[in-house]
């Protein structure tokens, strides 16, 4: 459909100029509006029921204002002229009480990157053919086996509008259109329950389904759960721990990313601050932030302040070579943006956010790397985890993790962490792959706001990490 193309105005540009100069008026140095048009939709079977069909609409604009070193910020879900004009007037008082005048703000022509083409969008699609996938999903999963006692399916799709316009003269803005489905399973066996999970979300429309089988889905996390209940504890101390292709991803997006965005570099709350230049990794290691990963959970045509989304390498062969910054701190450092500046909706300010944060592939071969270690843990799939930024220490959970013995995999392990240091991890890692793949969909929370993100990794192994588990 070629509205897959088109960017749509969403407020007139006169009336996105008056709000502008009204939020100028007692002087501030800099302003913007903010407009979000969000509709959702979602379902959950669980237990063989429908327990969720839901839709939603939220709408509304958020205006910033900055004087020096000050912030005003208000938000309203009224789009009229006295609603954008009162949030202009609040955020501009709060900003700034003196001043005066009025400054008039001519508005560029809409420009930007054209927003993502969307073939089939999910608005289009009866409900009944969305839960019709739930459906399919559940059977594939329970034909795994008889262990297999519960199946949660969950499928869901959101389109985001935005407009961006402020005091410079840009007038921008994006489409984005998400679908995501995901499949959680329980097996029930001798060792308890063990789950397994699955999921794949993509920035695009509900031809996502035409290549992604729900069948192959529901059936892998089945199987997931079912190989747990074979687990054996996980071993305890430090030891090599490699990494599979996609599985690893989260790791280094908290262990290391949050570590590299200029915000918590500017408070000291970031191990990695002062460090642009020095050598952070091992050779091998370059560490990408790409906002325009054509399909990927964090993609994007803009930011949320209106910046085109880049390519921006971290971490290059080694050595950091820079962060990642929204406008205000890139303002400061009299550097353009790197198109890193997201927020949860219009109710929030923007902030440094990451977008899809991976490591680049090597050229070693996956099965030499683990034929290469004589023993330790394989790694296919890390769950949720805490980070110290200011330290880089870490704790994750294994969600599914293998022993390996003379360079094999041998039995599943359960109830196992990986406990370091994301430096400490770059500077360990003694081999990559050239097998790279993304990982699931995530939401990164960050200071209160959740936005989407996506993590990928090839093959590669951490000479030294401590495992935390159970057995002696």
């Amino acid at each position: 459909m070629e509205k897959g193309h088109v960017l749509e105005s969403m407020l007139d540009p006169d009336l996105l100029q008056s709000t502008l100069a009204t939020a100028m008026s007692t002087g501030g140095e800099f302003a913007e509006v903010f407009v979000e048009d969000r509709r959702s939709t979602s379902a959950v079977l669980d237990d063989r029921r429908i327990e969720e069909l839901s839709s939603g609409r939220d709408r509304g604009a958020g205006i910033r204002v900055v004087c020096g070193e000050t912030t005003g910020f208000a938000h309203t879900a009224d789009l009229s002229f006295s609603g954008l004009r009162a949030a202009a007037e609040t955020a501009s008082a709060a900003a700034n009480s003196g001043g005066g005048g009025v400054r008039q703000v001519d508005l560029d022509s809409s420009s930007g990157p054209a927003p993502a083409f969307v073939r089939i969008f999910p608005e289009d699609v009866p409900k009944a053919r969305k839960v019709a996938l739930l459906e399919q999903a559940d059977d594939a999963a329970r034909s795994t086996g008889g262990a297999i006692s519960q199946v949660t399916a969950r499928y869901a799709d959101s389109q985001r509008r935005i407009q961006i316009a402020n005091s410079e003269g840009l007038l921008t803005g994006d489409h984005q259109v998400r679908s995501l489905f995901s499949v959680s399973c329980v097996a029930s066996g001798d060792t308890g329950l063990q789950t397994g999970r699955e999921s794949v979300g993509r920035t695009a429309g509900f031809e996502l389904f035409d290549e992604v089988d729900v069948h192959d889905l529901a059936r892998k996390a089945a199987s997931r759960a079912l190989t747990k209940l074979d687990a054996v504890p996980a071993p305890s101390g430090e030891m090599p721990v490699v990494v599979g292709p996609g599985g690893g991803g989260v790791l280094f997006h908290e262990a290391c990313g949050h570590g590299l965005e200029a915000d918590l570099v500017a408070k000291s709350a970031s191990v990695f601050a002062g460090r642009r230049g020095e050598t952070v990794a091992a050779p091998s290691v370059s560490l990408v932030d790409d906002g325009t990963m054509v399909g990927e959970w964090g993609r994007f045509a803009v930011d949320d302040e209106g910046r085109p989304a880049q390519r921006n390498v971290l971490i290059e062969d080694g050595v950091l070579t820079d962060y990642m910054w929204d406008r205000l701190r890139a303002a400061r450092e009299g550097r353009q943006g790197s198109g890193n500046g997201r927020r949860q909706s219009y109710r929030f300010l923007p902030m440094v956010r990451m977008t899809n944060t991976f490591l680049e592939p090597g050229s070693a071969e996956p099965a030499d790397i683990l034929a290469g270690t004589d023993h330790g843990v394989y790694v296919a799939q890390l769950g949720g985890g805490q980070v110290n930024t200011a330290t880089g220490d870490f704790v994750f959970g294994m969600t599914e993790a293998y022993l390996i013995k003379d360079g094999c995999l041998s039995a599943p392990i359960r109830d196992g962490n990986l406990i370091g240091n994301g430096p400490e991890v770059l500077l360990a890692i003694d081999a990559i792959a050239h097998d790279f793949a993304m990982g699931s969909p995530g939401t990164c929370g960050k200071d209160g706001q959740g936005v989407p993100v996506g993590d990928g990794t090839p093959t590669l192994r951490v000479a030294r990490l401590t495992v935390g588990g159970t057995a002696a």
